[in-house]
């Protein structure tokens, strides 16, 4: 598939996506919520990639948080600009979406963690606010919380099912050590 084909693809699926799930919001306002979680998917497998730097044997991801050292963290938001725990991963909330009770919650938690990890580095005033348009107690997402984790969990089902292809792997980059 062509490069052409293959985005005209990914944009047939994201305004799929947008189809699906929009319901009662609008679809204005629901790019907010598809773009984001794009965005939230992007920074974790970029975020992965370096962590990983290339070593097939590391899944970052499927880690515990108690391994990362204060080094590592510090490494990462040095040369990232911001931090993300393997349990915050993209990849692990999406797995867990539609069983999780407190779904919008554990979003706004980790979007929160994701901005703050940046305090007090160069990186912070462009990380902070990334997620400030991702609301995710709006009651455009619905009116209790279970349609709100209902909807939520569908836009990161379907964005978890986009095809964007591998990213590069950083030549020099954070390893995990044990």
């Amino acid at each position: 598939m062509t490069s052409t084909q293959q985005r005209a693809a990914v944009q047939r699926q994201i305004w799929q996506i947008a189809n699906d799930v929009r319901g009662a919001v609008d679809g204005w306002d629901f790019k907010q919520y598809v773009l984001g979680t794009l965005f939230y998917r992007f920074i974790s497998e970029n975020f992965a990639s370096y962590i990983e730097g290339g070593d097939d044997d590391i899944d970052y991801a499927r880690l515990p948080d108690g391994v990362i050292t204060a080094d590592i963290k510090d490494d990462a938001i040095k040369t990232k600009g911001y931090f993300i725990y393997p349990s915050q991963m993209f990849a692990n909330v999406a797995a867990g979406a539609n069983a999780n009770e407190t779904l919008n919650t554990d979003l706004a938690r980790i979007f929160a963690a994701i901005e703050s990890s940046a305090s007090g580095y160069p990186s912070e005033f462009d990380i902070k606010g990334l997620f400030a348009d991702f609301d995710t107690t709006s009651n455009r997402l619905g009116n209790t919380v279970k349609e709100k984790n209902a909807r939520l969990a569908a836009v990161l089902r379907r964005v978890a099912e986009l095809d964007f292809g591998g990213f590069d792997r950083p030549s020099s980059s954070a390893r995990l050590r044990s």
